[in-house]
């Protein structure tokens, strides 16, 4: 159930393994489809899915529109015996409704990462922490992303994932120096940073302003090095936060 990035992966592994896929998702997008194994037979609701398959792995987001998406009355027709896997998101499933259908015999097991109270101990649910980006492999891409990120900002100026600052980025111009600034996000600050630069002939090649709340973060690269006359005028304007050059 899902066949975004995530569920056309899972449909991958399982054909590798030798496994009959089918999948429903009514907001499958182009992208998505054009992601999708061809081998992957398409259902047309969820209730068809639930009453042919022996596994049913769930990968949607939790949202108004999937909040206890599956619930006593679809699994009162699930395929006897069938294991439902929850790796998504708790609010998806109505544990109530898969203790009761444990309970009466119809579903087989249910696997999941949301330990709730009321599932722990059940012989039929397997139960383990949410804890999937935890393990040593994301632990280590975190940290990669992290200080990657960081030289990203350092070396260019662009912003990925601040915690107050907009997302800023632009490709660099090739041999082109770059001035970096924040400024709170006023109208005019960009005019007068621009005018400052004009003023003191200071061609522009390329540009780019974002904002986020209270402040404003920009990238400019311009043809000629600027001098500290210029970056000090930069700095004198109202408003204007910090100013680097790389």
């Amino acid at each position: 159930m899902g066949l975004g990035a995530i569920g056309s992966l899972v449909a991958d592994m399982a054909l590798a393994l030798g496994m009959k896929v089918v999948g429903f998702d009514p907001a499958l997008s182009i992208d998505a489809a054009w992601r999708l194994p061809g081998a992957v037979t398409r259902m047309e609701n969820l209730a068809a899915l639930l009453a042919r398959s022996d596994y049913v792995t769930l990968h949607v987001p939790a949202m108004d529109a999937t909040r206890h998406m599956v619930n006593a009355a679809n699994l009162a027709g699930i395929k006897p015996g069938a294991v439902l896997l929850n790796f998504a998101r708790e609010t998806i499933v109505d544990s109530a409704a898969v203790l009761q259908s444990l309970n009466e015999g119809r579903l087989g097991r249910y696997v999941c990462d949301f330990p709730e109270p009321a599932l722990l101990g059940h012989p039929q649910v397997i139960a383990t922490p949410h804890i999937g980006a935890s393990t040593e492999e994301s632990e280590e891409n975190c940290a990669i992303m992290a200080a990657d990120q960081l030289v990203d900002f350092l070396d260019h100026g662009n912003i990925t994932n601040a915690v107050n600052f907009p997302s800023v980025r632009m490709d660099r111009t090739p041999g082109a120096p770059r001035i970096t600034f924040a400024n709170d996000n006023v109208a005019g600050v960009l005019g007068q940073v621009l005018s400052v630069l004009a003023d003191h002939r200071v061609n522009v090649i390329d540009m780019v302003n974002k904002s986020r709340g209270e402040l404003a973060f920009n990238l400019i690269d311009v043809e000629t090095p600027p001098d500290a006359s210029v970056i000090a005028a930069i700095q004198a304007v109202a408003h204007v936060i910090r100013v680097r050059v790389l």
